[in-house]
């Protein structure tokens, strides 16, 4: 979630979400669009304009606060940024349940196949197709299916594009096994954290808004009591 901060272009304010959730009815991988994953029984949002490192390590804390520690029902649901999986690597579980956002994977895809085939139906087909024989096949049998289509292709441009894709997915490829975390119930996509970040990043982005940091983390924090339903415990708390 990127923002404008006073003396500070670049800086980024970064926003964390974990949630208790009960796992969905199995679902099978034609039908997941069309499934409904239960409400978050807890929702726990914090956001910091801190260096990777800083947000990493509140990680560890917020999961043992929230009583998960070193579960293994713990997952790691991101968008595919390389830091993410570093500092989960580092704070949670070794060997923890990592899943690359289906959406931002479905991105690389159409943009792969607007590459190829320029705007329109074809694209948006041959798009469609293989997120579809992604979640069904997993991160490494589709990676090897691209590289097939690369080997056969002689059109520069087609295999400058799939090559491109290769490059993305194979830096995720075992943090896509959709079928497998659909049958278990367990979500396949990052919306709750993108939807926190419409919510708390549309107050802090408002037109020509500028910030110093301190003031911004202090507006954030208060934003994301707001979304983890703990305006009302803080404020009693604050008042006591």
């Amino acid at each position: 979630m990127g923002g404008v901060v006073e003396g500070k272009p670049s800086t980024e304010m970064r926003l964390n979400l974990l949630q208790k959730r009960e796992c969905a009815s199995p679902c099978e991988p034609p039908r997941w669009k069309g499934r409904v994953l239960p409400e978050a029984g807890v929702r726990l949002a914090t956001c910091a304009i801190a260096d990777c490192r800083k947000v990493g390590a509140s990680w560890k804390k917020l999961s043992e606060r929230m009583g998960l520690g070193q579960s293994s029902e713990l997952s790691v649901i991101a968008d595919g940024a390389a830091w993410i999986w570093e500092q989960a690597r580092k704070r949670l579980k070794p060997a923890g349940d990592w899943c690359v956002d289906v959406y931002h994977v479905s991105q690389h895809i159409h943009g792969c196949a607007k590459a190829m085939l320029g705007e329109g139906y074809a694209a948006r087909r041959w798009a469609q197709e293989r997120l579809e024989e992604l979640i069904e096949v997993g991160g490494p049998r589709f990676i090897a299916l691209i590289e097939e289509q690369v080997a056969r292709s002689s059109e520069p441009g087609t295999r400058e594009a799939l090559g491109a894709l290769r490059t993305y997915l194979d830096g995720n490829r075992d943090r896509m096994w959709y079928a497998q975390r659909l049958k278990q119930g367990l979500p396949i996509g990052s919306g709750p954290i993108e939807g926190a970040c419409k919510k708390i990043g549309s107050r802090l982005k408002l037109n020509s808004a500028r910030w110093r940091v301190r003031r911004a983390e202090r507006f954030g924090a208060l934003l994301c009591l707001d979304y983890s339903d703990r305006s009302a415990d803080y404020w009693h708390s604050r008042a006591a």
